[in-house]
């Protein structure tokens, strides 16, 4: 992520909050990069509780920001979402 991806992301977050899940495609999409890098280790399973654990951190909705990172490509699980696995 470049330096300029990082200082709009920031600008997302309050006291380590994110304070709104952005509406553009593409701010949404640094935002998604940034979740899945900073909180998912690649090629870890994660199960469900983990996966909204870990998005509970920055924000309350943790199924729109679970459900934008599956379908973002960032996030792989199959169809019964036993498993979670970070791909990109």
């Amino acid at each position: 992520m470049s330096a300029t991806s990082v200082h709009e992301v920031s600008a997302l977050f309050s006291r380590g909050r994110l304070t709104a899940i952005p509406r553009r495609t593409a701010r949404r999409e640094q935002l998604l990069a940034h979740l899945a890098e900073s909180l998912f280790e690649r090629g870890r399973d994660y199960t469900e509780p983990e996966v909204n654990q870990a998005l509970l951190t920055v924000h309350d909705d943790c199924s729109a920001l679970r459900r934008y990172l599956v379908v973002g490509g960032w996030l792989t699980r199959p169809r019964d979402c036993s498993v979670y696995r970070r791909v990109r």
